[in-house]
């Protein structure tokens, strides 16, 4: 844990992949044909708790969906980026703007095409139900499955790795 934690000491970029990290993966289709996600609000809190440590996030996911824009800025996420199954490409365009390097980033993706991203960045993180390649080359797995706050312990990780964590939680706490 402590070699997670001095990796999450040097995140300036959290990068998440939306179907099995943000949501459980499921797709539903309405009668309409309309396509529903679910989110867990932690997840939310803990995207938002990083913007207590400067840390910026980032959406790279491979299909396009206008609900994913809408809770991207529910969350406060900085960035979106939807229909690219090329994720390391996607990040290293998205980097072009921004004084960050890859070893400065986090990334949560659970499948393949999220493979060459996960193993290029300074922190690498899966859910438990990820696919068995994922989980042989990442640094981190969630206890939570995607959809069910993993998001959120990757966060906490990144804020403790800070060294703030116990300060964002005294916001929340009567002592």
């Amino acid at each position: 844990m402590q070699d997670l934690i001095q990796a999450a000491a040097n995140i300036k970029l959290l990068v998440l992949d939306v179907d099995g990290i943000l949501s459980n993966g499921h797709i539903i289709y309405d009668a309409q044909g309309t396509e529903l996600k679910c989110f867990n609000v932690k997840d939310g809190m803990g995207i938002k708790s990083l913007k207590f440590v400067g840390v910026k996030t980032a959406i790279i996911t491979g299909r396009s969906s206008e609900m994913v824009n809408i809770r991207a800025h529910e969350m406060g996420v900085d960035y979106v980026i939807q229909g690219r199954d090329d994720k390391l490409t996607a990040l290293n365009q998205l980097l072009l703007d921004l004084p960050y390097e890859l070893s400065q980033c986090a990334y949560m993706g659970d499948d393949l095409p999220d493979l060459k991203a996960l193993q290029s960045v300074g922190l690498s993180a899966t859910v438990p139900n990820a696919h068995q390649e994922v989980l042989n080359r990442v640094m981190m797995v969630t206890t939570k499955a995607g959809g069910e706050g993993a998001v959120r312990e990757v966060c906490d990780l990144i804020l403790k790795g800070h060294g703030k964590y116990d300060e964002y939680i005294s916001q929340y706490v009567l002592d």
